[in-house]
């Protein structure tokens, strides 16, 4: 049997709540059993946790000063999609929750992505990729 590999995305934002309300509006779940005040932990998938910290939780775990998403961009989180029109209502969905838009779309015709930033600015990108096309 194979070991199957997770990804913990960790994030500091500044309202939990606020937080809490964009990305359950992203159609995504909450883990209870690792959340509590100051921490929420996000089930994007299966095998891809968002855990978001208020940013004095998320400075227990960092060296230094925690970085801010909204005065420049710290790391691009990337997520796949099944389809453009799943990479649409994500986005959508990110704009209708208090999101906002990054780049504009990209649209390679074997792949299409488009962006946005959660309310603290941490960047995602929305991919789908013709599966013709991967190998």
């Amino acid at each position: 049997m194979d070991d199957v590999r997770m990804i913990f995305v960790n994030l500091p934002v500044r309202d939990l709540a606020a937080a809490k309300a964009f990305y359950g509006g992203l159609g995504f779940s909450f883990n209870e059993q690792f959340s509590d005040e100051r921490t929420a932990s996000v089930v994007v998938d299966e095998n891809i946790v968002v855990m978001l910290l208020t940013r004095d939780r998320f400075a227990d775990f960092v060296t230094g000063e925690v970085g801010d998403p909204a005065q420049s961009t710290t790391v691009l989180n990337g997520l796949s999609a099944s389809s453009r029109e799943e990479v649409d209502e994500l986005v959508s969905r990110a704009l209708a929750h208090g999101g906002k838009p990054w780049l504009p779309a990209q649209d390679h015709g074997f792949m299409y992505g488009a962006s946005f930033t959660d309310p603290d600015g941490h960047v995602w990108e929305v991919i789908w990729m013709d599966p013709a096309n991967v190998q």
